[in-house]
């Protein structure tokens, strides 16, 4: 089954990538390798998510921003390669979430991108993961992704 045709059994509809919000590339390829900048819980051009998990977000809401900001990134991902046929494997997923200073689980809010990852892409969703947990983040966003991705050059 095609990741096309995955996303329409499951449902989905991905956005259209959101634009950069400064002076930089949204992905660039290089060789083998798609480095996608970050990404955030962006809906319809307006942020989704803001303040940090702990004090403004719940848990639950920490991993919605995480799925939402994951829509983002395969979007991203289809916009780089003009589908998702020479899409290999997702490599390394960087997690940044906006933290109260007394909330500390990461993984479970992170779980929200890496479960979709897999739901959508399957083995080619399997990925490597860290967790950064700022105070902040740009445009007072809760969450940021940045996606690296192993490429077919044919």
């Amino acid at each position: 089954m095609s990741i096309e045709e995955r996303l329409k059994e499951l449902g989905i509809e991905l956005p259209s990538p959101p634009p950069s919000a400064g002076n930089y590339e949204p992905w660039i390829l290089a060789g083998n390798l798609l480095f996608i900048s970050g990404q955030f819980p962006i809906e319809n051009g307006q942020p989704r998510y803001t303040g940090p998990v702990g004090t403004m977000l719940t848990e639950k809401q920490g991993y919605a921003a995480a799925r939402l900001t994951a829509l983002n990134v395969l979007a991203q991902i289809r916009a780089a390669l003009g589908g998702f046929d020479r899409l290999e494997s997702l490599v390394r997923v960087e997690g940044h979430i906006a933290s109260a200073s007394n909330w500390n689980n990461p993984p479970k809010v992170l779980d929200g991108a890496s479960d979709l990852f897999l739901s959508v892409l399957g083995e080619r969703g399997k990925h490597t993961r860290t967790a950064f947990v700022p105070t902040r983040l740009p445009l007072n966003l809760s969450i940021e992704l940045v996606v690296t991705a192993s490429v077919s050059t044919t």
